[in-house]
């Protein structure tokens, strides 16, 4: 169909939510407004759905939500997998609406529903999983992406985000599936009573505070001062109850992003890699002189961090939040007496090199994977294949993103919380807070700069802008990165990088590196710039110099 074909017949049919039916009658037939609705179907891939909420084909709606969760239904029972699924969800607009639409599709496909009966952090939903040995999971989250978003991550059967065969077989499935079918869904109430849907009990919850806690490294209580921002998002509860348990109780909550709100009405971008969305933190630190400020994002799986430097508070980037996490993990388990034979940390392609030095001087093997922490989920899966889970100390990714622990697949906020209130206590029992402890750090590994730059390109036109810029510079590749010829060229879409093919370009000179990928989550083209020098100063030059040039020569 064309895609006024397409408006009318969801004008027809996309009735069982009348804020769709709204929507589109005031969207002019023909109008760009309506093309960008209808000119394709929301991309499924390894991260599930993620889009703006709305209607159409190209917007995320209980419909689109239903077509997928049929696929889903479809591939467990094509795949022999368990028949059942558990689902959370955060509090973006309409989350609690698409998690039940899901459990109502999966019980009236014949399956068994896993249902949070309120929010929760995606860790939770990893860990649900496997707690209830589910053939997949849903989370309903868009992570840090603006209010207009929510999204829809599918789980395999061992807590980590589908793999690319198990994403393209569920796509077939999808596309199998009418939008429209003749199809009656059980109401929540008669999946409950008829057992088709089932909440998740407050043993699966108390089961994954108990495994985060078992990651802890220090033991006695950690008589530490805290302020912490949930940014209106799913953390509240288990974040502070998993401090309460390793005996930080003096937490200061941000009032103002204290509540479930997905308009996030403090911030546009509710990402703790923000400053704008730390400032209302960061202001009440210089009220209550706290020891450390916590921030996690909406669906808590990502932990930003602020620690007092001098009269005022120093956001610690997610690289430099990695390479200490790293440091921390290998002292104290050197100095338990746990560190593993052959230890393996994990960490991306577009995170920190500095991450290489730490690493080589405990004798840790650090593995490079694509980005996205399925990746790094896959790999504590290898190392349980090889019966040596143990091996795994810890993964990371720039983007605010830890675990270190096996007990869920993916990255966990609350897990990274409770290590960084335990560091920061390990530290100032040393007379140091973690500004100091990094410097220290870049002392004596040498100053890694990481920056990161974001360029958005939305709509159809967008999307082939981003596709033109990426075959620019696989055609024309920059020979000189801030004056120092490029040594190297990696293209990830082209066999022999030993990690699946991927749409990213790497640039490498004597003093710096640079990566470009277009998201995929989001419309936008990222620049990771990295660069070591004989000083901070000197390195951020050199990132600086190399973003200039990039942007003039690709992006304008």
């Amino acid at each position: 169909m064309d895609t006024v074909a397409l408006y009318n017949l969801w004008l027809a049919k996309a009735v069982d939510d009348p804020d769709l039916t709204s929507e589109l009658r005031g969207v002019e037939p023909g109008s760009d407004a309506c093309f960008d609705r209808f000119y394709r179907d929301l991309e499924f891939g390894t991260g599930g759905l993620r889009g703006v909420i709305g209607a159409g084909t190209n917007r995320l709606n209980i419909y689109v939500i239903r077509r997928a969760t049929r696929g889903l239904c479809d591939y467990l029972k094509a795949a022999g997998l368990p028949l059942s699924v558990a689902i959370g969800y955060d509090s973006r607009i309409k989350s609690d609406l698409f998690a039940r639409e899901a459990a109502r599709v999966i019980a009236g496909n014949g399956l068994t529903a896993y249902l949070y009966p309120r929010l929760e952090p995606t860790p939770a939903l990893s860990w649900a999983v496997r707690y209830y040995k589910t053939g997949a999971g849903i989370c309903v989250t868009a992570s840090h992406n603006p209010a207009k978003y929510n999204g829809y991550k599918v789980y395999g059967p061992d807590g980590c985000q589908i793999t690319l065969e198990a994403a393209a077989a569920v796509l077939e499935r999808i596309n199998a599936r009418e939008m429209f079918p003749e199809e009656a869904l059980p109401t929540l109430e008669e999946g409950l009573a008829a057992g088709s849907i089932r909440y998740i009990g407050e043993d699966c919850l108390e089961a994954f505070l108990d495994a985060v806690q078992a990651q802890s490294l220090t033991a006695g209580k950690q008589a530490l001062k805290v302020v912490y921002t949930p940014l209106n998002g799913a953390g509240l509860e288990c974040v502070t109850k998993i401090l309460k348990r390793i005996g930080v109780e003096d937490v200061t909550v941000v009032p103002q992003q204290e509540k479930p709100d997905g308009h996030f009405p403090t911030c546009p971008y509710p990402n703790p890699e923000i400053r704008e969305a730390m400032e209302l933190g960061l202001q009440l630190c210089r009220e209550v002189k706290p020891d450390l400020l916590l921030g996690t994002d909406p669906d808590c799986d990502r932990m930003g961090v602020a620690v007092p430097e001098g009269d005022d508070y120093r956001l610690i980037t997610g690289n430099e939040m990695g390479v200490l996490l790293l440091d921390y993990v290998c002292r104290k388990r050197l100095e338990n007496g746990t560190m593993p034979q052959r230890p393996v940390a994990v960490t991306t392609i577009v995170s920190t090199d500095m991450a290489d030095a730490v690493a080589k001087e405990y004798g840790v093997e650090l593995r490079r994977v694509l980005t996205g922490f399925k990746f790094i989920g896959e790999q504590i899966a290898m190392l349980e294949n090889e019966s040596h889970p143990e091996r795994y100390i810890l993964g990371f990714e720039e983007s605010y993103g830890y675990l270190s622990g096996t007990h869920v697949r993916d990255k966990d906020a609350v897990n990274a919380s409770m290590l960084c209130c335990e560091m920061t206590a390990w530290y100032r029992a040393q007379g140091k807070t973690l500004a100091q402890a990094m410097d220290d750090l870049y002392r004596k590994h040498g100053f890694f700069r990481n920056d990161l730059a974001s360029f958005t390109f939305e709509g159809a036109d967008g999307m082939a802008k981003m596709a033109s810029i990426m075959d620019t510079l696989r055609a024309n590749p920059p020979k000189v990165l801030a004056g120092e010829p490029v040594t190297g060229i990696v293209d990830y879409q082209e066999a022999g990088t030993g990690l699946p093919k991927s749409n990213v370009l790497q640039f490498q000179s004597a003093s710096g590196k640079l990566l470009v990928r277009p998201s995929g989550t989001e419309p936008k083209i990222k620049l990771y710039l990295s660069a070591r020098a004989a000083s901070m100063d000197e390195a951020e030059a050199l990132c600086a110099a190399v973003l200039r040039e990039t942007e003039a020569a690709y992006l304008r």
